[in-house]
């Protein structure tokens, strides 16, 4: 297993720069070579500003007659027509399909709409994807290029703070089923991933502490020292300071590439990315996806899953404190609703980490360590009736 870099905010920073001119940073998806001797899946995931508009950003871009660009009908009015402009020089022909907004639009009828329009335009092989927006555009994308004529290649043109440092990154694509999130989808990497920062700035506050759940969490299992520099950054952050930006989203990639580099499909280390996530999938399905966003139920279930961890006896009550005080700061909620255990435990066991029915959760082993472990259902109803309370 290769190590991770250590934390070196200086030097990621000039990674993120791109001025007029200059080259965007790369942060490099190293898969570990699963398929047989096939020719390499890495790709990189470039890191800068202005990069949206600009048609060098897609000059490595897979070749093909036609581009489908995919948005959604907040993000298409912002950007696609720039995007559109960009990829022209290099496609001769440039569809865009607005799908709508949010979570609930994750199902098999928006999918549809993605074949239908591919079909309607005559779109073969020789068809490149091209996923603008967040993290349901991103996701359905991808799992629309995988399934049409047996896979297709896209890019992902992340949107959104949770986006480019926690969905664009590293091939899980999915829809949603009623009864769980994420269901239904498949294992595709995309060909790269470009993070144009400065589209963070229309980002409305409630969309930006979301993602921050996602940078956080990359603290408790990885990074302690990248935590410790959140907790010093998190109202610049807030703030959308463009540096703290440039830092935070090229360290959550670095250590996403990382970990999906050495464990492409979840046989083993890429779980510890769903830290807070079994928690936070039951709130989103139980509440009726959309309600809380996806951001808002991980930085809930963090706090959960930091409670069972204490609960476990693998770390202090300061410690799971610390890092509630910094999911609070970031605008995230800590106080879980009430559901009641029975439906947490009901939708908890169609958690894709549970194994014959046995529900298992990634737990803090030590600060800047996890790993996946089944715990005590009863012990789980303490923590979810604690987390409820308030305290």
């Amino acid at each position: 297993m290769s190590t991770l870099p250590p934390f070196a905010p200086q030097s990621l920073a000039l990674l993120g720069q791109s001025p007029q001119g200059a080259s965007p940073g790369c942060v490099n998806v190293c898969l570990q070579d699963l398929e047989g001797g096939l020719a390499s899946r890495d790709y990189p995931i470039l890191i800068g500003r202005d990069l949206l508009a600009q048609a060098s950003s897609y000059e490595e871009c897979p070749s093909a007659h036609t581009a489908l660009i995919v948005t959604n009908t907040v993000v298409g009015p912002l950007y696609a027509a720039q995007l559109q402009r960009a990829l022209e020089p290099h496609y001769p022909r440039v569809v865009v399909l607005t799908l709508p907004d949010g979570e609930s639009a994750k199902t098999w009828s928006t999918l549809n709409q993605v074949f239908d329009t591919l079909l309607e335009h005559g779109c073969d092989r020789k068809t490149v994807l091209f996923a603008l927006g967040g993290g349901v555009v991103g996701d359905l994308t991808g799992f629309a290029a995988a399934c049409f004529m047996r896979g297709v290649p896209f890019v992902q043109i992340p949107t959104t703070l949770l986006a480019q440092v926690d969905s664009s990154v590293g091939g899980k694509t999915a829809i949603n089923h009623p009864l769980g999130k994420n269901m239904v989808g498949a294992f595709y990497q995309p060909r790269r991933v470009i993070c144009d920062l400065d589209v963070l700035a229309s980002l409305p506050g409630r969309e930006l502490s979301a993602g921050l759940a996602e940078v956080i969490k990359y603290g408790p299992i990885a990074d302690m020292a990248f935590m410790a520099w959140l907790e010093a950054h998190v109202e610049a952050l807030m703030n959308k300071d463009p540096l703290a930006l440039e830092i935070a989203v090229a360290r959550s990639c670095q250590i996403k590439a990382w970990v999906v580099g050495c464990d492409e499909r979840e046989g083993g280390l890429r779980a510890i990315l769903n830290f807070g996530h079994t928690f936070g999938h039951a709130i989103e399905s139980a509440l009726g996806f959309g309600v809380w966003l996806h951001g808002e139920a991980v930085g809930c279930g963090m706090v959960m899953a930091a409670e069972l961890s204490h609960r476990l006896g693998l770390v202090d009550r300061a410690w799971v404190e610390r890092l509630k005080r910094l999911i609070a700061r970031a605008g995230l909620p800590v106080q879980a609703p009430d559901l009641g255990a029975a439906v947490y435990l009901e939708h908890m066991r169609l958690d894709k980490k549970s194994q014959a029915g046995e529900i298992r959760f990634v737990v803090i082993t030590k600060p800047g360590v996890a790993e996946v472990r089944p715990a005590p259902e009863a012990l789980v109803c303490e923590v979810i009736a604690h987390c409820v309370g308030g305290s």
